[in-house]
Formats: C-alpha cells, structure tokens, sequence
C-alpha cells in the first residue's frame, strides 16, 4: 500500500457548516417556499462552480420565478456567508501538519463565496495549498478536479488521502488512484479518525 503523504480537505460538511442548518437561516425570509427556492437555487449554482461568473444575478432570477422580493444579496448573504468553521476539524488539520502531514484544501466554491471564505476563515494559514473549483476550472466529481489537485500539491495522487462529505466525490477521487474517505460533521471525528487510522494516517498525539 502506499504511503500517505498528503490529505486533501472537502469545506462544506467536513471543515464547516450552516449553523442549525442549510435551510435555517432562509426561513425568515422565504417561509414555506425555502427548500423548494433553495433547492433550484443550489442546482444552479452548481452550473457556475467551475467559473468566474456571478451568482446574485442567478440567485435574483429564481426569487423572481417564485415572485419572491426579497433582495438577492440579503437571501445570499443569510445563507451561502452563514459559514461556521468546526473547531475539531480545524484541529485534526493542525494535528495531521504537526505530525508530518501535507494538509490541502479542495472544495467545489463559486467565485463570491470562494472570495468570501478566502478573505474571512484562517484557511489560507492553516493549509499548504487552497484548492477552489472557480480556480481550477473544474468542480468534483470531475477526475480532473483531482488530477490538477494533486500536480498543485506536486505528489502522485496515490499519496494523497481525500476526504469528502458526498459519495460522488469520493470516488471521482478514487477513480484519479487516490484514497478517499466518505465522512460528514455529523458523524463525529472519533469515526473520521478510525477511517484515517485504516489508511495508515495519524495526526499528532495533543500533549505530547
């Protein structure tokens, strides 16, 4: 087997998440209509992963299907910037560069929210290398995605563990050689711990 050298970050759902959730904070202002808004809304923010283009005026056309008022920026702002960081994560990447680690960022974001995240979370110091589709030109699952990660980090894509919230992802990167783990917040950081031991990783022991 070989040996890992590098581990390769999803954001959403693995290093942060929506605080009480993704639908949460939209419920004030879209009422009953906010998993249906939401939803087509994500669809087509999906389509913009891989680009420079904005997302407000597409996020303005489906309130504007759905004869919502409430401004475009206000409805972003309360839910794509709702970002809270899981300091258990942010630890466990500290942990891995402690013990020997090259710890990377790769996460599929749209321009403004990639803008956002780069000038507000500590992510740019806590990682060696930052990874954001609107960068690259690809989004996961693409194997691309993974292939241009790994000549960023500069090792083979066997030496790189990935860790992904969405199964898609996880074996777009396993299609590319790496490894890969399946694993959300919400299971805990014991069970992400047990994964990466499988795998041969260990961070740094805390204390010592």
């Amino acid at each position: 087997m070989t040996t890992i050298r590098h581990i390769l970050f999803d954001a959403d759902g693995v290093l942060q998440g929506f605080p009480n959730g993704f639908y949460h904070a939209a419920e004030q202002l879209l009422g009953e209509q906010t998993r249906e808004i939401l939803t087509l809304a994500s669809e087509r923010e999906h389509l913009l992963l891989a680009g420079n283009d904005d997302f407000l005026p597409v996020l303005a056309g489906v309130l504007r299907e759905y004869g919502v008022e409430v401004p475009a920026a206000d409805l972003y702002a309360a839910v794509w910037q709702n970002i809270e960081p899981a300091p258990a994560s942010l630890d466990l990447v500290r942990e891995l560069r402690e013990a020997g680690y090259g710890v990377h960022l790769g996460t599929n974001q749209i321009r403004r929210r990639a803008d956002h995240m780069k000038a507000t979370l500590p992510y740019d110091d806590l990682f060696d290398v930052s990874l954001y589709s609107c960068d690259l030109g690809v989004a996961k699952p693409d194997p691309a995605f993974f292939l241009k990660a790994a000549t960023r980090i500069g090792a083979p894509p066997a030496e790189v563990l990935f860790i992904d919230d969405h199964s898609p992802n996880v074996e777009g990167a396993r299609s590319t050689g790496m490894a890969a783990v399946h694993w959300r917040l919400q299971e805990g950081h014991d069970v992400l711990l047990e994964q990466l031991a499988v795998h041969g990783v260990a961070p740094a022991v805390r204390g010592a």
